[in-house]
């Protein structure tokens, strides 16, 4: 007999939007909505709205990943062309798309305060590794990309391979299958607000996980449809609780519709800072 985690499970996964979805991430979720006691066609629809609400709402229509692959494969070997087309794609999904204004300010001001980094780790990636060529990193530096769309990865990996980085992208549900592996520098770039609509602690037992000297935390200081609303301060504090009592400088970044904290790593003892850059 088809248990109804199995059946809502499958039911969310057999429509086109959510298709690409990782599997166990689906079920966490599924299983969460039966268990508030909501019969399996009122789980599938609270699925849906919940994988649309913290994920599939920042795609920006159809990702057409076949055909940006061959515009890539066209247009890598011209030089000149390769970031008016990746400018494009990246407007593909409403977290770089919003960061489109001001991508060279914005990595130029990270990477001013960062040592050379030698290896990347992209929490909930969507298609910030296009923005790969603003990034100063080190020479062959490696770089793994995790988020929950398959498709997105597999498009990530042939990326990788076109523009000869050391990099690799992989499908996981960071909730129950955070990389640990140690990284120079990890990007969490407007990733925490998302999981949270998911599970209210994941933004500290992602932090608590990830193994990174060197840390970028960024959230959205306005809404998708531009307004404040008092998200840099509910923000702020927010991550100001979540780093309590870390070793760690962390360093306070604005940008138009973005906060960023870049953080840097002490030797676990009490203490730290916080400073505006």
């Amino acid at each position: 007999m088809t248990s109804p985690v199995y059946a809502v499970t499958a039911a969310v996964l057999n429509s086109r939007k959510y298709q690409a979805i990782a599997p166990e991430l689906v079920e966490a979720i599924a299983a969460a909505e039966l268990g508030k006691g909501r019969s399996p066609k009122e789980a599938v629809k609270a699925t849906k709205n919940q994988l649309h609400q913290s994920a599939a709402v920042y795609q920006s229509g159809r990702m057409e990943y076949p055909r940006w692959l061959a515009d890539l494969q066209d247009a890598w070997p011209d030089g000149a062309a390769r970031q008016p087309l990746l400018r494009r794609l990246l407007t593909a999904h409403t977290s770089t798309s919003e960061r489109l204004p001001f991508l060279d300010d914005f990595y130029n001001r990270i990477f001013a305060l960062l040592p050379p980094i030698r290896s990347v780790l992209d929490i909930a990636c969507g298609l910030n590794p296009l923005a790969l060529p603003w990034m100063p990193l080190v020479a062959d530096a490696s770089y793994l990309a995790v988020d929950i769309f398959s498709d997105q990865i597999a498009f990530l990996n042939d990326f990788f391979r076109l523009a000869g980085v050391s990099g690799r992208g992989e499908t996981r549900n960071v909730l129950t299958d955070c990389p640990t592996e140690p990284v120079d520098l990890a990007l969490i770039l407007k990733t925490i607000p998302c999981l949270e609509q998911i599970e209210k602690e994941a933004g500290a037992k992602l932090l608590g996980q990830i193994q990174a000297h060197h840390l970028v935390v960024s959230f959205p200081s306005r809404t998708l449809g531009g307004r404040r609303k008092g998200m840099e301060s509910t923000y702020a504090a927010h991550f100001a609780e979540l780093t309590e009592g870390w070793d760690a400088t962390i360093t306070r970044l604005d940008f138009a519709n973005e906060m960023v904290f870049v953080v840097e790593r002490g030797d676990g003892s009490e203490g730290g800072s916080v400073s505006a850059g």
